[in-house]
């Protein structure tokens, strides 16, 4: 009798990007404060997506967003053209050297969505610390990291991250656009703006041109208070601060030990807080009535 081998277990769709404030690490801690039940899930502030894709696996459409255009376009190739999107980063991940690092990161004006998606991800898998910023021109400028064998090419992650990307819309936006939209009570919204420095030696508050600001913050408050009269469930991550706790003050706020894994000294990389806030009380399992509809949004 031949034994027959298990099947291995299949890939879990989880971020298949680096990116600094990334919530992977800390879903365990969120997972008490998400709603039990909602239809649509909007995230303005896409990043890595971690929440996204934690999230992704209970069924629900979403409409996901950033306001920079080159990671939407990877979002967009990883779900409509995951083949082609990764035999590009097989090419990649065959030529990779320091000198051709450099070569595609000066490769700025790359005319087809799927080389472009490419190239994000294989300099993302590539650089230092899996950074990502841009000089004022919308540059990508971060140099080469110190890895000896990158993944640059993971398959497996990429095709379950685009079967889990195949009920979404996405598109370039900033995050007032949302009110703009038929969110209600049936929908859940999470924000994860860059966050506001608790220190002068912390202001990595953008990973961009366009930069967050205290009066972004400010902004984004009052979009936060606007929906929360409409009782639309959100969660919204931040640092721990006068000036968040100022902003959010009459909501439910969380404290949240985060590990910090971007620091120029690696002594200086530990846990620090962060504060998760809720529009909705701790533990909460919502009773919608039948009759409510996840809302839509044209991107």
């Amino acid at each position: 009798m031949v034994a027959t081998l298990p099947n291995p277990s299949p890939t879990v769709a989880r971020p298949f990007l680096k990116w600094a404030g990334g919530k992977g690490r800390l879903l365990a801690q969120y997972e008490a404060f998400f709603p039990k039940v909602f239809d649509t899930y909007y995230e303005p502030f896409l990043g890595g997506g971690a929440v996204f894709f934690h999230l992704a696996g209970r069924g629900h459409r979403a409409i996901l967003g950033d306001i920079n255009p080159e990671l939407v376009n990877v979002y967009r190739c990883v779900r409509d053209y995951p083949q082609e999107l990764i035999q590009c980063l097989q090419q990649h991940q065959g030529h990779h050297s320091p000198a051709y690092y450099y070569q595609v990161r000066q490769e700025h004006h790359l005319p087809q969505p799927v080389e472009r998606a490419a190239r994000l991800i294989y300099l993302n898998k590539t650089c230092y610390n899996g950074l990502y910023r841009e000089n004022t021109q919308g540059h990508f400028n971060v140099p080469l990291g110190r890895y000896k064998n990158p993944t640059i090419c993971d398959g497996a992650l990429l095709q379950a991250a685009a079967t889990a990307l195949q009920r979404t819309e996405i598109g370039v936006f900033s995050f007032e656009v949302i009110l703009d939209w038929s969110l209600t009570p049936r929908d859940f919204v999470y924000f994860d703006p860059p966050y506001h420095p608790i220190s002068s030696t912390s202001r990595f508050t953008s990973y961009n041109r366009y930069g967050f600001s205290a009066q972004d913050q400010e902004r984004l408050a009052w979009v936060f208070q606007q929906l929360a009269q409409r009782g639309v469930p959100m969660m919204l991550s931040n640092s721990d601060c006068a000036l968040i706790r100022e902003l959010y003050q009459g909501f439910y706020l969380h404290p949240i030990q985060a590990p910090r894994a971007i620091n120029s000294q690696a002594n200086r990389r530990g846990k620090i807080g962060e504060l998760l806030i809720t529009s909705y009380p701790p533990h909460p399992s919502p009773s919608l009535s039948s009759d409510l509809r996840g809302g839509d949004a044209l991107l």
